[in-house]
């Protein structure tokens, strides 16, 4: 009788065992409803033969990740309306905004991932529903939040691959330069013209596809982490910044908060830098106006003009963002939308020299562009 219990018992754990790896492979998807307009928020200058800074800051949802036809068609009808506009040609250098590919690790979960509004119940979900890969992960995660550091370390192959198919991808359909914003990887490195992720610590990072689509130069990683990322990423101050040359000039990338920091900038003049990215995530709803926040977790920090809450987010970027250098032109471009309770705030900006200009403060996505 014992036996006969021992082995109905079997069955039953094998049972819910076989069925919850079964669960674990649906990946049904939900309907999908986007709203594809966006506003030209700032036109600078007038065309001429040096090209353009064409910034897009998109107006994203969990639910665009769900796939990349999804965010493809997205970003693509955004550059269809520039293109249109007279926006898009060879020397253009589309600039989009920080993380924009951090959020890929959200890419073919379950439905109920992308329709909870709480961030902690979508790592629930991505935990339930991947339970081999997360725990192999959490084996491996390092930095003070090992959770954060698995949930992307566990995806971290897959993201990459899809960085590059879809960046790179548009870069070549478009025939532009792009910066594709950042996305946060372990020891991301590029061989043979593809990026992998390596085995080591979480960096953000940014890549620049040229207009046939292959990659310029290695992964450009944020030198001073911003307070909310700094328990997952590393600085990548031992990986020097890169100037890459474009058909619209010499251009080089400061990943968010890295444009606050004379140091950054001086290293970038050294190298002959005519034109810098600035890919942006400003978290937390109407932040634009609120305290600017600072970095007290990074002593570099100490040294900048500005001290923490003295001014708004809105001046302090302005401020610290601007480059002094003689024919210079920068953009910073920040990503909107909402990512459960997270929500993107900021407004993009152009310097020229000593001259700049912020966009309007249109609802929804935005367009930016700056004539060279």
């Amino acid at each position: 009788m014992q036996k006969l219990l021992a082995s109905a018992l079997a069955l039953v754990i094998l049972a819910g065992l076989c069925g919850y790896g079964f669960w674990t492979l649906q990946r049904p998807q939900g309907h999908y409803l986007s709203d594809l307009r966006i506003t030209l928020a700032l036109n600078q200058g007038v065309p001429g033969e040096h090209g353009n800074l064409l910034g897009v800051e998109p107006l994203l949802f969990p639910s665009d990740y769900q796939n990349l036809t999804r965010l493809h068609r997205k970003l693509s009808a955004y550059l269809d309306q520039a293109r249109a506009q007279g926006l898009v040609n060879a020397r253009t250098v589309v600039v989009l905004p920080e993380h924009i590919g951090t959020w890929l690790w959200a890419r073919g979960e379950k439905k109920e991932l992308y329709q909870v509004t709480q961030r902690r119940e979508a790592w629930q979900w991505l935990e339930l529903s991947n339970p081999i890969r997360y725990g192999l992960a959490m084996l491996a995660a390092q930095g003070d939040d090992r959770r954060t550091d698995a949930h992307l370390r566990m995806k971290a192959g897959q993201m990459a691959a899809d960085y590059q198919q879809l960046f790179g991808g548009l870069a070549r359909e478009y025939g532009v330069t792009l910066v594709a914003g950042s996305i946060i990887l372990p020891a991301p490195y590029v061989e043979d013209g593809v990026l992998h992720a390596g085995s080591g610590p979480l960096f953000n990072a940014s890549l620049v596809f040229a207009a046939d689509g292959s990659v310029l130069g290695q992964p450009q990683y944020q030198q001073y982490p911003d307070s909310e990322t700094r328990r997952y990423v590393q600085g990548g101050q031992q990986h020097p910044l890169q100037v890459l040359q474009t058909p619209a000039g010499r251009l080089g990338v400061l990943v968010g908060s890295d444009s606050w920091y004379p140091a950054n900038h001086q290293q970038l003049a050294a190298q002959s830098v005519q034109l810098i990215a600035n890919p942006v995530f400003l978290s937390g709803k109407h932040s634009w106006q609120a305290p600017w926040r600072g970095n007290r977790h990074q002593d570099a920090a100490s040294t900048l003009a500005l001290q923490r809450g003295q001014v708004s987010e809105q001046d302090a970027w302005q401020q610290l963002t601007h480059s002094a250098g003689n024919g210079i032109s920068s953009m910073s471009v920040f990503l909107r939308g909402q990512f459960w309770e997270q929500a993107g705030d900021g407004q993009g900006f152009a310097n020229q020299g000593t001259a700049w200009w912020a966009g309007s403060a249109s609802p929804g996505a935005r367009l930016l562009n700056l004539w060279l």
